[in-house]
């Protein structure tokens, strides 16, 4: 009789879902508990896509159910629960309205571990929701929860977004939004095998010019992860691709009118690739975490050759650790110093890492010293910013399973001593942030002035600026490459072909675009240095942060109601600083490596010009034992005006107009130095 009764206990807990192939089909959900699915076979598909991977390419199946309160709750869908051992690759969408007419309210994809769904979303009481499950990754069976709690009213929400979906935003893989032309706004890049098709942004905001470039040969696609920047220094971005089985990258012409495939072959399970200057040669090199072996990365030698190294194996290599489980680099100078440091988000058990640069390519693992390397933690990536607005970068680790650790950095620069981070989790609301991800990212989503973290569980995290966070919920938000999508100075989201434009609110905002000379064209590594009532914010230009996506590289920056910027400060890679002040707000700021010097001091100690003006010849005086082999002039817009071989210590300047432009010339041994002048 026992043994009757618990069976029928059980049943009454677990709910065996029958067929729900459609949307008018569906199955109505009654209460809260467990309910199974068999198999994802259903013949009507999902769409639109609420969930984050929003593409709903390979989706060709979904279960449906409706659900209907009886009162206002905050309601949790999950998949990750122990009647899923191991955990199902799910994705789950959820609407209001009519079938075939469906709105988003919420979904999730990978919020839970090992690819599970987690999302929590606010219900009204007799409103009927239709919960859709698709195919996407798994059409194998699983259970799935649905927890009632009681109603949150949300908080005033500090930025809200429109949504769009485009339909030509249909390639395998829409990762990146980047400038790639040059012109400082942010384009939409997308990857499919043999084609590269990228949505130039427009002069009228929220346009978009489609240009598609055919990729001959076999290319590894981006299972993993995207970067963009112009590793050959044309003035045109170019992608590195990471597989699980190595990398691609996909190089433009000169102008820009073609791209062609590079694949060196070498086996690398790819997670996190960036593109990074690690020599300071002001040349990009491409990087790569390895998953199951020490990290890797590929020198660019100027000449478009890309010799392959892998920390702690090959002779000579730099070492960026010894052991697998990387999913994650970010560069970003951590202890002010000048250079990029390494943050490496490890999973599967090793602590995270921090590598210091060093300077001549040596890079010097400080984690115990910075007491980030906590266990157990597991992390695919974490989010890195200056969040307390002191002038040095934090860390929050954000957990891909289990719970998150932020780490304010205590870095003080009146002594030699390098000092630990504090573990400030306790209060800020990382701690009771319950949502989990394989993708963070942070930016100051609001423009207030304070940096906040788009994560797992619909939500943006927002910095309350006194080192604590609260969390926002948006229907469906999830983490994807970002940018100012319709130049209005307010970051958008890219979810699949779906663009969250965000509202503009009332706050001010800057942008910073930064053209290099001397350092890399892109400007990676350059620290940008904001002042005014609110006293100082940084950023740092980096190529491909979080895990997965690639995000604008120019700095934007909110102001809040300040309505003036005493000063702007640029320090570039090549050590050169350039200052604005009086700068108003609201606008984007293009800078030039070194175009805010004055002439007199814009010296180098290899070389020196004459006659200054010049009229139709530029003279070269060497002020030391260098040969230099190639000139390049620059316009204070980084336009390559154009280049010549040195055969003679001479430019012929006749054919250009007047102004001031930018000479650039390298030695033998591939260094560039630059020197400002003016053509009379």
């Amino acid at each position: 009789m026992k043994k009757i009764t618990l069976i029928i206990a059980f049943l009454t807990f677990i709910q065996i879902a029958k067929a729900q192939n459609t949307c008018a089909s569906a199955i109505p959900l009654t209460t809260a508990g467990f309910y199974v699915v068999t198999a994802v076979n259903g013949t009507d598909v999902p769409t639109p896509i609420c969930a984050a991977n929003g593409a709903i390419t390979g989706t060709a199946a979904g279960e449906w159910y409706t659900y209907t309160p009886n009162q206002n709750y905050t309601v949790t869908i999950t998949t990750d629960i122990t009647q899923n051992t191991p955990r199902v690759d799910t994705r789950f969408h959820v609407y209001s309205g009519a079938c075939g007419n469906l709105t988003c309210v919420g979904g999730d994809d990978d919020s839970g571990a090992n690819y599970s769904s987690v999302g929590t979303f606010n219900v009204i009481a007799n409103t009927t929701y239709t919960i859709a499950f698709d195919n996407r990754w798994s059409a194998a069976g699983f259970t799935f929860q649905l927890i009632q709690n009681p109603y949150v009213v949300p908080p005033p929400t500090p930025i809200t977004y429109t949504t769009q979906s485009i339909t030509t935003i249909n390639s395998s893989y829409n990762l990146c939004v980047a400038d790639m032309n040059g012109d400082h706004k942010d384009d939409i890049t997308g990857v499919s095998a043999n084609n590269l098709r990228i949505h130039y942004q427009g002069a009228t905001p929220g346009t978009f010019t489609i240009s598609d470039f055919p990729i001959t040969g076999t290319s590894m696609m981006p299972t993993w992860s995207m970067a963009s920047g112009d590793c050959n220094k044309d003035g045109f971005g170019d992608v590195v691709l990471g597989n699980g089985n190595g990398l691609s990258v996909w190089r433009s012409n000169s102008t820009g009118t073609a791209y062609s495939n590079y694949t060196p072959g070498q086996y690398i399970f790819c997670q996190r690739t960036n593109f990074a200057d690690l020599n300071n040669d002001g040349n990009l090199d491409v990087f790569s975490c390895h998953d199951i072996a020490p990290n890797c990365y590929y020198l660019n030698d100027s000449a478009g050759n890309l010799t392959f190294y892998q920390s702690n194996t090959t002779p000579g290599a730099m070492n960026f650790g010894t052991v697998g489980g990387n999913y994650s680099t970010l560069f970003t100078d951590f202890d002010n110093d000048g250079d990029s440091d390494v943050f490496i988000s490890k999973c599967s058990g090793p602590p995270c890492e921090l590598h210091r640069n060093d300077g001549g390519g040596v890079y010097t693992d400080i984690s115990a010293i910075a007491q980030i390397n906590v266990t157990p933690i597991q992390t695919w990536s974490s989010a890195i910013a200056d969040f307390d607005n002191d002038g040095d970068m934090d860390i929050i680790i954000t957990a891909s399973a289990g719970l998150h650790k932020y780490f304010r950095n205590n870095l003080d620069t009146s002594n030699s001593t390098e000092e630990a981070f504090t573990n400030i989790t306790s209060g800020s609301g990382w701690d009771s942030n319950a949502s989990t991800n394989i993708d963070n990212v942070a930016y100051d989503f609001d423009n207030n002035g304070y940096v906040d973290v788009l994560g797992g569980g619909n939500k943006i995290m927002f910095n309350q600026g006194n080192s604590t966070f609260a969390p926002v919920t948006y229907s469906g938000i999830s983490v994807g490459a970002i940018g100012d999508l319709n130049n209005d100075g307010f970051l958008d989201i890219l979810n699949g072909n779906t663009i969250r434009y965000a509202v503009p609110n009332s706050n001010n905002w800057l942008k910073v675009a930064t053209q290099g000379i001397q350092s890399n064209s892109n400007g990676i590594g350059a620290r940008i240095e904001i002042y005014g009532s609110w006293g100082k914010q940084i950023r740092d230009i980096r190529s491909g942060e979080g895990f997965k996506y690639m995000s604008s590289m120019n700095a934007h920056f909110g102001l809040g109601q300040a309505t003036t910027i005493s000063q702007v400060i640029i320090r570039w890679p090549s050590g050169i600083v350039d200052t604005f002040n009086n700068v108003n707000p609201n606008q984007t700021l293009v800078v030039v490596e070194g175009s805010t010097l004055a002439i007199e001091n814009f010296n180098n100690t290899a070389f020196s010009l004459y006659p200054i003006p010049a009229k139709n010849v530029l003279n070269i005086k060497y002020n030391q034992n260098v040969v230099m082999k190639l000139a390049q002039v620059f316009d204070l817009n980084g336009r390559m005006i154009f280049e010549s071989n040195l055969a003679t210590p001479s430019i012929n300047t006749e054919s250009l107009a007047k102004g001031t432009y930018i000479v650039l010339l390298r030695d033998e041994n591939n260094k560039d130095y630059s020197q400002k002048f003016i053509k009379e």
